[in-house]
């Protein structure tokens, strides 16, 4: 393949053609039987990841870590976490990821370090400590009649409560975004930049890692002063940040100075690969991040797909939402790279998000296989790279049922306890918080990963041992490893299956450019098409347990039927209606002049 002129982004690129799995390394495989899994059990499946048509893995925080919110809460970047193991077994893991012709993609978390790293300690330790400005420090604003110091600002924390906390020692508050035990770290400082350079990415560089997925990238330059935030919540004191902390004024500088740093790191000429989480932002800001000319990140994560039909204040505030909203919301993922020199992700599942199957498909026994497939057919011909992430490729569905005393999520435990605090534990705020959870909590993404059926650890450890976060009893249904393994019909084999058909057609499937909606209004079907050369390809997939007729853009019969969700010998492929969530994929190629 070559570049096409009209279409920088079709510039062939290992990273832009790559399948991407994400690992939660507390969830995966546990080796030893302490109920954590760990690197020697990544080890132990790489060839099952490398059999899928997998080309990297990407592990979410294996750093050193007091685990307040599992791993991204890092107190030494260059250690493994004793848990997890050792150096030595990371590294034997990044050896043989690329045995086996895949990448290895470490997770990069700098916006914001543990309390119980050394940095921090020192900050901490006095006002006149070297490091006292590596992090955000205020006096108080005052004191109330009580004579209880008031905080810088309103800012909430993305965790629930204020995102300033009191140190007693000092007499100040630091920032911190997320949990108490999170404090921000402060780029304006040049030192504590060079220091994060160093130490959370040329280590690992100098191991042999191959690019970094950055976490909440798109924070790291607030605007000085810290003002107030507008008031959105009228119910709460604290108000969302997004405004003076969400891409703030030297964020581009900042990933520009990084992107140099990791070229210069490299010393062998391999292409480092950088996807940055930068939640929401405009098409423009987009372009900014991801431009190749720039050299900032290769991609990135929005989330307005995943966050479609949740309050844009509160994550687990649930609101109505049609159809047409998430397939705007999806499309809005690639769509802005077309014609530039920008790329894209392509992504439903990860550690922050709920399972797939049961927020856009149908998780009932009846359709939880044939909405899991459909779900794969969409992907796996979206422009943009694609991620999956720990049992998706099993059709994983959220747990059912769970009282929230089960759930682990600092975040869910955080804004449970502000709730209960500000509003009562029998408040409407408190009803509609528990609402959400049960739909929208990482907690379904992060419980241990299903290999076999056999009770009461389905292979994550032994049986005698109690893992670290109870199993989803889906386990019990058929949906693990080994029994979809070997189940010709299961989710598992169709995403082998999906992933061969998307490399085979890599050109209109990964590259495909021009994508326009078809019958966009439509309730239950979302169809389109893309180009690529002379080829046209469009999709026609039915999101209901009904029938549906779809539309097709030219001559029907020109377009060759190419891959689906339903076995051959159950489709006619003339036929314009599609059965209950059924998916399509059609290829018209055209001769060149």
């Amino acid at each position: 393949m070559s570049t096409l002129s009209a279409h920088p982004e079709t510039e062939p690129k290992w990273w832009k053609e790559a399948t991407i799995y994400q690992i939660y390394p507390a969830s995966f495989k546990d080796s030893n039987n302490d109920g954590w899994g760990d690197m020697n059990g990544i080890l132990s499946k790489l060839e099952y990841i490398k059999d899928l048509g997998i080309d990297a893995i990407w592990i979410s925080p294996f750093y050193d870590s007091p685990q307040n919110d599992m791993g991204y809460d890092i107190a030494d970047y260059e250690k493994v976490w004793p848990t997890y193991g050792t150096n030595e077994d990371c590294f034997k893991v990044i050896e043989k990821t690329h045995e086996l012709g895949m990448k290895f993609i470490a997770d990069l978390v700098i916006n914001h370090c543990s309390d119980e790293h050394e940095w921090f300690k020192e900050s901490r330790s006095s006002k006149t400590n070297p490091k006292r400005n590596w992090f955000f420090w205020s006096p108080p604003k005052g004191f109330d009649e009580k004579g209880v110091p008031i905080r810088p600002n309103n800012w909430k924390s993305y965790f629930g409560g204020p995102a300033w906390t009191f140190d007693e020692e000092t007499r100040e508050f630091y920032l911190h975004l997320f949990a108490p035990s999170q404090p921000d770290l402060n780029w304006e400082i040049e030192d504590c930049r060079k220091a994060i350079y160093e130490s959370s990415v040329g280590f690992w560089l100098d191991h042999g890692v191959d690019g970094f997925r950055i976490d909440v990238g798109s924070l790291y330059s607030k605007v000085p002063g810290f003002p107030d935030a507008p008031v959105v919540l009228e119910d709460s004191v604290w108000q969302p940040s997004d405004p003076y902390t969400l891409n703030g004024p030297r964020i581009h500088e900042f990933h520009q100075e990084l992107n140099t740093f990791m070229r210069n790191r490299v010393r062998d000429n391999r292409e480092i690969f950088t996807v940055g989480e930068m939640q929401y932002t405009s098409d423009e800001i987009k372009k900014m991040y991801t431009s190749a000319s720039r050299h900032e990140v290769n991609e990135l994560f929005n989330f307005s797909h995943t966050d479609v039909g949740t309050a844009p204040d509160f994550h687990y505030n649930l609101v109505p939402f049609v159809f047409k909203e998430w397939k705007l919301a999806l499309a809005e993922l690639f769509r802005y790279i077309n014609g530039t020199d920008c790329w894209s992700t392509v992504y439903l599942e990860n550690h922050d998000q709920p399972r797939g199957v049961t927020r856009f498909g149908d998780d009932s026994s009846e359709n939880r296989v044939i909405s899991g497939k459909l779900l794969s057919v969409l992907l796996s011909v979206l422009t943009g790279t694609l991620f999956i992430y720990q049992g998706q490729e099993l059709g994983q569905i959220n747990f059912k049922n769970w009282p929230i005393e089960k759930y682990e999520d600092v975040s869910v435990k955080n804004n449970y306890n502000a709730i209960k605090k500000e509003h009562g534990e029998n408040s409407v705020q408190m009803k509609k918080f528990l609402e959400g959870v049960s739909l929208m909590s990482r907690d379904h993404a992060r419980t241990p990963m299903q290999w076999t059926r056999v009770e009461p650890n389905a292979g994550f450890c032994g049986s005698d041992t109690k893992p670290w976060f109870e199993l989803n009893d889906s386990f019990k249904e058929g949906i693990n490893v080994e029994d979809e393994t070997k189940n010709a019909n299961s989710v598992l084999n169709f995403w082998r299956d999906a992933i061969k058909f998307r490399k085979e057609h890599k050109d209109i499937a990964v590259y495909g450019y021009d994508f326009e909606f078809i019958d966009l209004d439509n309730e239950k079907l979302f169809s389109f098409s893309k180009k690529y050369g002379n080829k046209i390809m469009f999709a026609a997939l039915n999101f209901s347990s009904g029938h549906i007729v779809f539309q097709t853009p030219g001559n029907f019969a020109s377009y060759s039927l190419a891959f689906g969700n339903y076995p051959e010998g159950d489709v006619d492929a003339s036929s314009n209606i599609l059965q209950s969530w059924e998916g399509r994929i059609y290829i018209q190629e055209n001769p060149l002049p």
